[in-house]
């Protein structure tokens, strides 16, 4: 995972010129300092992680929601170094007797994924959560359906477990039903429970204007214009099988025929 920097930059005075003298109180310097200093601000972590190349699945999390302990029952047996995990999602600075070391803090930042994640997935399944990922739908973000019938239809992403480490997320499209892979191979990485099983059906019942019709065109293969009969492709048998069935039925005639003249020679 990338780690955040805070760079500040100071553009120096053009070649010739001078600054001129600073003739603003000391008030209004210090609101002029307050104001700089806010405009360089670096972004809340969880702005910078949902802005990673492969996090555009993701939506920001209220952090009114984060702080709830009620949404977050249960996910402290499941995260490792929890309360640091939490505290560094919500920005809050460590204790000061506290020293990690480049190991330790490659845990804490791959805990603090995995936690969002998980709230991420009780988050969007919330009326506010469910609004949020509404405009990602409904701006392409998640990707369109790979089948041509599909038409370029929005997809919404999915997981086929509740449970960590178990799948990858995917695709769902509304207009044919199916899954899919996601077309960037750093989305192809996500672990499909941070979006579970729950969530795209849930938004189109709670939209159901969003919700497309169902696909009825479906492709039919075709030689020279002919639709292929269902067992088409059964009656092709491997060469070999053929010639050992022939082989076989040559044997049993002969036989037949062998028994049917020693019965006509004793009459």
């Amino acid at each position: 995972m990338a780690s955040r920097q805070n760079e500040s930059w100071r553009v120096p005075p053009p070649a010739g010129r001078q600054e001129a003298p600073d003739l603003v109180t000391d008030s209004e310097s210090e609101e002029s300092e307050d104001a700089s200093g806010s405009d360089q601000e670096e972004p809340s972590w969880i702005s910078w992680f949902c802005s990673l190349r492969g996090n555009e699945f993701f939506c920001e999390v209220d952090e009114e929601y984060i702080e709830d302990d009620f949404n977050l029952s249960g996910l402290s047996s499941q995260v490792p170094y929890y309360e640091y995990a939490l505290d560094m999602i919500l920005d809050n600075e460590p204790p000061h007797d506290v020293m990690l070391t480049d190991q330790q803090h490659e845990l804490l930042e791959s805990a603090a994924e995995m936690l969002y994640g998980l709230i991420h997935a009780r988050y969007i399944v919330t009326a506010r959560g469910l609004a949020c990922m509404l405009e990602k739908f409904k701006n392409y973000e998640f990707g369109r359906c790979p089948r041509f019938h599909c038409e370029g239809q929005a997809c919404l992403p999915v997981g086929t477990s509740d449970v960590p480490g178990q799948s990858t997320v995917k695709v769902f499209c509304p207009k044919c039903e199916d899954i899919f892979y996601p077309r960037s191979e750093y989305q192809c990485s996500i672990d499909g429970a941070y979006f579970g099983t729950t969530f795209p059906h849930l938004l189109l019942m709670t939209y159901p204007m969003y919700r497309p019709p169902k696909s009825a065109e479906q492709y039919v293969p075709r030689i020279f214009g002919f639709k292929l009969h269902p067992t088409a492709y059964g009656n092709r048998e491997p060469a070999p099988a053929r010639n050992n069935q022939r082989r076989i039925a040559a044997r049993e005639a002969n036989a037949k025929d062998g028994q049917q003249k020693q019965e006509d020679d004793s009459l």
